[in-house]
């Protein structure tokens, strides 16, 4: 039996050679480390790697076989995405000219929610085995282009169905499309998008949507203001420069309807976990002049007539055209560029919370408080720090400066790639001088979303915490993964989520993670430049000893 010490050793010399693309010491090294340990899938996954590269496809293939039956990590989402290592055996197939057990191999791939399958047709691997009755089979269900009016249409709801049921991890509701697609030629355009985009949300998928092409002349218009919805209201929040006489102005009427009933015409369309999500995807929605005048909540389809009660307390009308744009699922923070946002022009000095929101993240240090307030907006590694060398230099400045209070603002994080994050969580479970209650306090609300929720999901479940704020915009349990495909008329890109993250017990099925302080926003604390979850944390602060 080979020694531990020279298992590692084996394993680092490996991975060491698959580093530098030394592909046939690679292989090499990675055959001695599965004959010593055969029950690591990982292993078996690099060693299949390396054969690959050397073309050698009947050992890539006895490789992956060995795969499939021992799984491997989450190390590589290329490895671990639905279907990929059928695929990766399909090709070994088609290169050894096995053309049977390509085809059968792709389909069983297809099946387990392989997501390209559009991408088989022109997929040079697979060149040699296109002609097979079963791969013209299996691309029958991939839509055709250039069709007219009616059959894209019929073709996007049919291909958009067929995709709902191979992909969303939950039973699909009943999909009633026969019915759809027999009214193609009754519905309008804008309708159809409606009805698509009610298909989705159907799935209780907060990663679901459906967006029509940036710029599509009649279907992508847009009001050139954000709104935001508040305990007193719904308020204008950012607008272009020819229109930031609007900031603050609270909205009553859309073309004469109550602010209430199109927010409930709108309900079904929106993509969400929970309610709170969807307060922050609704106010998209509500922009979106097209899909408003296919409900018949607006008069025209490219403009809009707001009643108003401006920042002066007036009550007026104001008519907006809508413009060609990119759809967007969320607000932009803290607005779209070149636009202004009411922060900018309701105070001279915005509170913590609005000052950096667009940054990856930050930290301020609050020397009379002896805390630290840290920002944490997106997880993705900046080109310029990554997070881990930023929780590096985060805890050595607590360390260094005797903090005894961390605030770590998620309200704004609507995720990212949730494997980059185990540093900054192993400092703050591994700090004695922040991991203690009282100490460490988790700001949170509708925003914080996907990979955002599953740090916040993290540090309730690794720390002494105190959360405050609003309910997270997600569940602790959650289906999300962002893979959009197109389909084929019209452009219209579609994502539906193929993946269950269990972040939390099997048992836990709240609809967010709850704030111990509830501390939600209100457009009165906007409007005079305070945070209200800074201020509950604060008066905790002076409530407890030092």
């Amino acid at each position: 039996m080979v020694s531990g010490a020279d298992q590692l050793r084996a394993v680092a010399r490996a991975e060491a050679y698959s580093s530098r693309a030394a592909w046939a010491e690679a292989a090499t090294t990675w055959e001695h480390v599965v004959a010593a340990n055969p029950v690591n899938g990982d292993h078996w996954e690099r060693l299949a790697q390396a054969r690959f590269h050397l073309a050698d496809f009947a050992g890539a293939l006895a490789a992956l076989e060995q795969v499939l039956v021992l799984g491997v990590s989450a190390t590589r989402e290329d490895t671990v995405a639905p279907g990929e290592l059928r695929y990766r055996v399909a090709w070994c197939h088609a290169e050894l000219g096995d053309t049977d057990q390509a085809v059968a191999a792709l389909c069983d791939a297809v099946a387990s929610g392989y997501r390209d399958v559009a991408g088989l047709a022109d997929d040079e691997r697979f060149r040699k085995v296109c002609g097979h009755p079963r791969f013209r089979e299996l691309l029958g269900s991939v839509p055709r282009a250039g069709l007219g009016r009616d059959d894209g249409w019929r073709t996007n709801l049919e291909a958009l169905a067929d995709e709902i049921r191979r992909r969303a991890p939950r039973p699909a509701p009943t999909l009633d499309v026969e019915a759809l697609v027999a009214a193609v030629p009754r519905l309008s355009d804008a309708r159809i998008v409606v009805e698509l985009t009610k298909l989705v949300a159907q799935l209780d998928d907060g990663h679901g949507f459906v967006e029509v092409p940036a710029g599509d002349p009649e279907l992508s218009l847009l009001l050139p203001v954000q709104f935001s919805l508040f305990p007193e209201g719904l308020f204008v929040v950012a607008a272009t420069p020819e229109h930031q006489d609007l900031l603050g102005a609270e909205v009553e009427r859309f073309d004469g309807r109550e602010v209430a009933e199109v927010l409930d015409a709108l309900g079904p369309l929106v993509n969400k976990d929970n309610e709170y999500g969807a307060r922050e995807r609704i106010v998209q929605v509500l922009r979106r002049v097209p899909i408003l005048h296919a409900l018949d909540l607006t008069h025209a389809p490219d403009r809009v007539t707001l009643g108003l009660w401006a920042p002066d307390r007036r009550s007026t009308d104001v008519t907006l055209s809508a413009t060609p744009g990119a759809w967007a699922q969320r607000n932009e923070l803290p607005a779209p560029p070149g636009w202004l946002s009411f922060s900018d022009t309701s105070t001279d000095r915005p509170p913590l919370y609005l000052r950096n929101c667009e940054a990856f993240y930050w930290f301020e240090h609050l020397p009379e408080q002896r805390a630290v307030y840290f920002q944490f907006n997106t997880i993705r590694d900046h080109p310029h720090e990554s997070i881990e060398a930023f929780a590096r230099r985060l805890f050595e400045f607590i360390d260094r400066h005797e903090i005894e209070r961390l605030v770590v603002d998620l309200r704004w994080n609507g995720g990212g790639n949730n494997m980059l994050v185990r540093p900054l969580l192993n400092g703050l479970t591994g700090s004695r001088r922040i991991n203690r209650r009282g100490s460490l306090f988790v700001v949170i609300g509708r925003r914080t979303f996907s990979a955002g929720q599953y740090v916040a999901t993290a540090i309730e479940a690794g720390t002494d915490a105190i959360f405050v704020g609003e309910p997270t915009g997600s569940r602790p349990n959650f289906v999300g993964e962002t893979t959009p495909f197109r389909l084929p008329h019209r452009g219209i890109r579609v994502n539906v989520s193929d993946v269950h993250w269990q972040n939390s017990w099997p048992f836990d099925h709240r609809r967010w993670i709850a704030p111990e302080l509830y501390a939600p926003p209100t457009f009165a604390c906007l409007r005079a430049g305070r945070d209200p979850a800074m201020e509950a944390i604060t008066g905790v602060w002076a409530a407890l000893p030092h």
